[in-house]
């Protein structure tokens, strides 16, 4: 496990559970699955991702010696658990939709089957992952739909909720169909293309901008892009006019100007103008500076010559929708399925598959959710990736997910491309779904020796 991720790094009660289970001897196969119950408005689909980064956390799962004395000098914990703790290990099997693939509310995109106490335990970390994942990479699609073929570029490590987050972000947006990142150690650590410009900053330190942009020419000559909102944009466009060609007899191209400000696609024509006037036709525009889909959305709708976009905080903050009504449930325990009905929030209980069908065009037309051991019309979606605490296949490669994705949104019905898209995509709950939920609620019921609904 990475030394900056604790085994500590979990919610007080799935270890105080964890204790009272083992006390109790209740260590009998669970399964858990995790879903959403609902979608954000204006928002037609989810795409999963963060599945490798679970798997990771679960292949590598262990309690350090550092950690372990802590919850022994905590006092908070019996030895016999502490004792337990020293061994532990995830040992369980997990069934998953593949990354990249579109989901919608009640599907479970993951299951978790385990002895109990393993089962409880990974649950805090396997949501704090799937979750922000998945909200980032939906939100990369949807800004992958509005700006059509126009370059997109994560620019939002400083603006994320912490580090792990700005790394996460830049492989979820990967996923949902942006370009690269802006993010360094994200190129290292999963190959997404990193991208760089100049900031504000080096302009100011020079005593010309003239001086800034030649200097910084001659310092960073490959895939150069200048910043030219820094005082004047178009006094700045004709400079980058002016200096191209005489930086081109050098050996050095000017690949683009970036926007950071203003009204961004007024400022895109008159630059182009300029541009094309001097005849740098082959100078790209790119954006960047409050961006979401909404906003270049509207950009492409009103024609504005901007061929990228760096977008930032509402990509890594999720800004419109931030949080995803989802949940990480037991379904099952000791061969009995099991089911929540708490108001709002009851659950289907049981293992359960996800099958979907394509119209004769390969447009996704429905999903059915069933028992597992039933078989549906359509593809099932979840797959084995994990048995016995070890993963079925290596890790997947990045690129391969990110294509997945994209045949996915090429495979959504036209409504849910919309950015106001209406959540109305089709989830049929099937009959044996039907039936063994009513068997659990007449099961519970004769326990408790009252009506339960």
């Amino acid at each position: 496990m990475d030394r900056t991720e604790s085994f500590l790094l979990t919610d007080l009660y799935q270890l105080a559970m964890m204790e009272a289970y083992l006390a109790n001897g209740q260590t009998d196969t669970a399964v858990f699955e995790f879903f959403v119950r609902k979608l954000p408005d204006r928002h037609g689909f989810f795409l999963a991702a963060g599945l490798e980064q679970v798997l990771a956390f679960l292949e590598e799962l262990h309690v350090p010696e550092d950690d372990l004395a802590w919850l022994g000098e905590s006092g908070r914990f019996g030895a016999a658990f502490l004792d337990h703790l020293a061994g532990f290990r995830f040992t369980g099997d997990v069934e998953a939709m593949p990354e990249g693939t579109a989901f919608f509310p009640d599907a479970p995109i993951l299951r978790i089957t385990a002895p109990l106490p393993e089962a409880q335990y990974v649950e805090t970390r396997i949501i704090n992952i799937l979750h922000y994942q998945s909200l980032v990479a939906s939100k990369a699609a949807r800004m992958r739909l509005a700006a059509g073929g126009a370059r997109l570029i994560d620019f939002g490590l400083r603006r994320a909720h912490g580090a792990e987050a700005g790394l996460f972000a830049a492989r979820a947006a990967y996923i949902g169909g942006f370009d690269g990142t802006a993010t360094v150690a994200a190129a290292r650590r999963y190959g997404v293309p990193v991208y760089g410009t100049m900031a504000h900053s080096f302009v100011q330190a020079q005593d010309t901008e003239d001086a800034a942009f030649t200097r910084f020419a001659h310092a960073r000559p490959e895939g150069l892009v200048l910043l030219i909102d820094t005082y004047d944009t178009e006094a700045a466009a004709r400079k980058v006019a002016a200096l191209a060609p005489r930086l081109r007899a050098e050996g050095i191209e000017v690949q683009a100007v970036r926007l950071d400000s203003g009204d961004l696609g007024a400022l895109a024509t008159s630059v182009r103008a300029i541009l094309d006037g001097a005849g740098e036709t082959e100078i790209g525009i790119i954006a960047s500076g409050g961006l979401d889909e909404d906003r270049i959305a509207g950009l492409v709708a009103a024609g504005a010559p901007i061929d990228g976009y760096g977008v930032g905080s509402s990509l890594t903050t999720c800004s419109d929708a931030p949080v995803l009504d989802c949940a990480y449930k037991l379904q099952e325990y000791a061969g009995l399925a099991r089911r929540k009905l708490s108001a709002g929030k009851s659950t289907w209980p049981g293992r359960k598959q996800v099958w979907r069908s394509h119209d004769p065009a390969g447009t996704m037309a429905g999903d059915v959710l069933s028992t597992a051991e039933d078989w549906q019309p359509g593809a099932p979606l979840l797959r084995p990736v994990m048995r016995g605490g070890t993963r079925c296949a290596p890790a997947e490669y990045l690129g391969a997910i990110r294509h997945r994705a994209a045949a996915e949104m090429d495979r959504l019905p036209a409504r849910l491309r919309r950015m106001d898209a209406p959540a109305d995509y089709t989830v049929e709950v099937a009959t044996p779904l039907r039936d063994l939920a009513e068997a659990v609620i007449h099961r519970m019921e004769a326990a408790e020796g009252r009506k339960l609904r």
